[in-house]
């Protein structure tokens, strides 16, 4: 099934501004552990999630279907910032 348009919209402008939050970090000395930068991601995305779910239009099913869309684009907005951290502790 498609996503309702106003739900694609929202899905983008969280997508956007989820990047914008990891192009701001700044890896600092001292550095959190890499399990510790997971889980701050995974808490990241679920606060998007969560703050979107409000703004989600249509029947139950389709609000649905369109965070566990928005998840999956966060999520894999995240993976290149992880990796990118993951390289910053290799490199102390």
């Amino acid at each position: 099934m498609a996503l309702l348009p106003a739900n694609k919209d929202i899905i983008s402008t969280g997508m956007k501004e989820f990047n914008a939050l990891l192009n701001q970090q700044v890896f600092t000395d001292p550095p959190v552990s890499e399990e510790a930068m997971v889980t701050i991601v995974n808490d990241w995305v679920n606060f998007y999630v969560n703050y979107y779910r409000q703004q989600m239009t249509g029947e139950q099913h389709e609000q649905d279907q369109a965070l566990e869309e928005l998840r999956k684009e966060l999520n894999t907005l995240s993976a290149p910032f992880l990796a990118k951290y993951r390289d910053f502790l290799k490199s102390l």
